[in-house]
């Protein structure tokens, strides 16, 4: 992602699989996440980042049924893939990211170049 084009705003795509069981044994992979999320949202608040929208997939309604879902996705926008980066390489993400890294199974992060938004730019 470093050597993609950083021209403005980006929207990260995020595709989450849960533990059933926190990998610290504190609650459910959900709980977890829960605690990963409370550490998060201010730094991306902080950089003028936004929470678009998140929700949890129930099932396929256009291309070849799959086996595995995902439990969760997240579209979170950040100014630049710049500030995106700051954030995860800083120490204040990297102890909110130990409750992640409890959280989930499979996490898959698509960045993406934002098109069109009804949301103002900042």
């Amino acid at each position: 992602m470093r050597d993609l084009p950083d021209n403005g705003p980006v929207v990260m795509v995020n595709f989450l699989r849960f533990r059933d069981q926190s990998a610290d044994g504190d609650g459910t992979g959900w709980d977890a996440y829960l605690r990963y999320s409370a550490n998060t949202a201010p730094l991306i608040k902080a950089l003028g980042g936004a929470i678009l929208w998140s929700g949890k997939p129930e099932g396929v309604a256009i291309g070849p049924p799959s086996t595995v879902l995902w439990d969760y996705i997240v579209l979170v926008r950040y100014p630049s893939r710049a500030a995106f980066l700051d954030m995860v390489t800083s120490a204040d993400y990297a102890r909110g990211n130990l409750h992640r890294e409890n959280a989930v199974a499979d996490h898959l992060i698509l960045a993406s170049t934002e098109t069109f938004s009804r949301f103002p730019a900042r």
